[in-house]
């Protein structure tokens, strides 16, 4: 198990455990982060990054695969989320961030009830179909974290953040219930929205949207 300050990377989106996230690394301190994370086969922490600075909750992700390495060391790799963690102390004395950091799982097992379930699900698939991909296997169903499978096509920063923070899978699949109609709502808005715009005068937008 990795000891010691874990590497930090802070981005505009947050990782989920499990969701697999490519990058282009061409920042000379994340060119030695990264490196140093595939030489050693270690983890590095994920971090949303604000106009406030970084939050106190992340994930770990590891390198997957490198796809692409440039000459001038700039690299494109895959990476994927695994475990979650609370940032305990910040440690700057790097070219990267660096952290001390306590990791947590699950703390409840309170049952979910099959109504909410099904409804997480169908929100799920509803949103995958708008986008023309394909819905939930039947295998991933009793997935024990399938909400953070749910909410992988959830672009709302805020919401999986707060779904990262939760410590129930039961809580975390009835904040996905609960969100997904609203949200798929204003996904349909602003898919008509790009459909019905080209459509109007010569390419420049068109009024009557607040």
């Amino acid at each position: 198990m990795q000891q010691g300050l874990l590497p930090l990377f802070p981005l505009q989106l947050v990782l989920l455990p499990g969701a697999e996230l490519p990058l282009h690394i061409f920042e000379d301190r994340y060119k030695e982060m990264i490196g140093e994370v595939i030489r050693e086969r270690l983890e590095f922490g994920v971090v949303l990054a604000n106009e406030k600075g970084i939050v106190n909750t992340g994930c770990t992700a590891t390198v997957d695969r490198v796809v692409r390495r440039y000459p001038d060391g700039r690299m494109d790799i895959v990476t994927r989320g695994r475990r979650r963690f609370e940032i305990v102390l910040l440690n700057d004395e790097r070219s990267f961030l660096r952290g001390s950091v306590e990791f947590f799982d699950d703390e409840s097992s309170a049952p979910i009830s099959p109504e909410i379930h099904k409804r997480a699900i169908e929100g799920y698939n509803a949103l995958q179909a708008l986008a023309s991909h394909h819905p939930l296997d039947s295998a991933s169903e009793h997935d024990p974290q399938l909400s953070f499978r749910l909410a992988e096509p959830v672009a709302d920063l805020t919401f999986r953040q707060i779904l990262l923070s939760t410590r129930s899978e039961a809580e975390r699949m009835k904040q996905i219930a609960d969100f997904m109609p609203g949200f798929l709502a204003r996904q349909r808005r602003i898919q008509h929205v790009k459909e019905v715009a080209p459509r109007n005068g010569h390419g420049r937008g068109f009024s009557g949207l607040e």
